[in-house]
């Protein structure tokens, strides 16, 4: 029997609100069973029904610590079963009081309600630190150039790959230290379960992942994602890095980590250029959306304003500066003048690169 199953649920609470992020999709029951099993790392082809879209409803309970209830609201995802919300935070009020969420699905069979799980939010500490870690080819040494790669890396779990140690280790010693961790990946949505799972085995429990709808690409009506942005970051990553921080809120410490393959280092250098306050965003977008790394299209480039003015909003009313650290993996094979920086070559001085082997 298919029903509504919860993939992921991430409610981080700040002092003004909470945000949630969640998706949830049909599953089997062997699907919903092989989800809980922990013996063995599954592998991405068995997430492939995930391709699927539909809209969901859920029901949102919040509960007190006396597991009294005190909020209820219903929420419709968008057409992908995503849902992506805040709920504000009055001083005092009911919501203040939420410890715990019980989440319902309530829209696909009438009158009644599937519970799909009791979660508890993330309450960040102050200051705020927090890491964002790229995945492929900076935790993992991924592979999808060809379609033989491709094959391989569906039918077999993230393990499959060979792992980076020094990068692993960088991530693992910033989060004892107290930094929230974020992963933000390029793969595929439905190989979250995958990573998460290499996640766990390497002792790193995220707060969320954060992957690219490939659902987004293929329907013609969303204009979200195009054909280019298989092979073009720029626009999925950095929306992605100010969702996050849309969520967490402008911590006092950053920590951004990636890989010199790609376009991370440009990606991060843009960040923290708009965290500084000092660009205008319309004319540092000017700047740099003609880019390899961006090619936005007219959508993207609305929407993705749009964000950066409401993530400006926030940096404006903070009374500090953010301490950015940049951390670029570099093999030895590469070399590090050939890396691209692009507009922000004056900066290149501001990443910190370590060499793998």
């Amino acid at each position: 029997m298919n029903r509504p199953t919860l993939i992921n649920f991430t409610a981080i609470r700040t002092q003004s609100k909470f945000s949630i992020r969640a998706s949830v999709n049909y599953l089997s029951d062997e699907e919903r069973s092989s989800r809980g099993e922990e013996s063995e790392l599954s592998a991405p082809f068995e997430n492939l029904s995930l391709l699927n879209s539909h809209t969901f409803k859920l029901k949102l309970v919040g509960l007190d610590q006396n597991h009294e209830r005190v909020f209820r609201k219903i929420y419709e995802s968008d057409s992908y079963g995503n849902f992506d919300f805040k709920i504000p935070i009055a001083q005092n009020s009911e919501v203040d009081k939420i410890k715990t969420f019980q989440i319902y699905e309530v829209s696909d069979l009438e009158n009644i309600e599937f519970l799909l799980g009791t979660r508890i939010p993330i309450f960040l500490n102050y200051p705020k630190k927090i890491i964002i870690s790229d995945f492929d080819k900076t935790l993992v040494d991924t592979r999808y150039s060809t379609a033989r790669e491709v094959y391989e890396s569906l039918k077999n779990p993230i393990d499959h790959f060979p792992q980076i140690p020094e990068s692993i280790k960088l991530l693992k010693g910033f989060i004892t230290n107290g930094y929230q961790p974020f992963i933000l990946t390029a793969s595929p949505h439905f190989y979250e379960n995958a990573i998460r799972d290499w996640l766990y085995k390497q002792g790193i429990y995220t707060a969320d992942i954060f992957l690219k709808d490939y659902r987004k690409i293929i329907s013609v009506l969303d204009g979200l994602l195009t054909a280019k942005d298989l092979k073009s970051q720029g626009f999925y990553k950095l929306n992605h890095l100010v969702s996050i921080l849309n969520m967490t809120g402008i911590p006092e410490e950053l920590v951004l980590v990636g890989d010199g393959f790609e376009s991370d280092p440009l990606i991060y250098l843009t960040l923290m250029t708009l965290l500084e306050n000092k660009v205008e965003p319309w004319n540092l977008w000017n700047q740099i959306k003609k880019l390899k790394a961006f090619k936005l299209t007219r959508k993207q480039d609305s929407l993705f304003l749009n964000r950066v003015y409401q993530l400006q909003t926030e940096i404006q009313k903070k009374n500090f500066q953010t301490n950015v650290k940049v951390y670029i993996r570099t093999p030895h094979s590469l070399d590090l003048s050939k890396i691209s920086v692009g507009v922000f070559e004056n900066k290149r001085d501001l990443i910190e690169y370590y060499r793998t082997n």
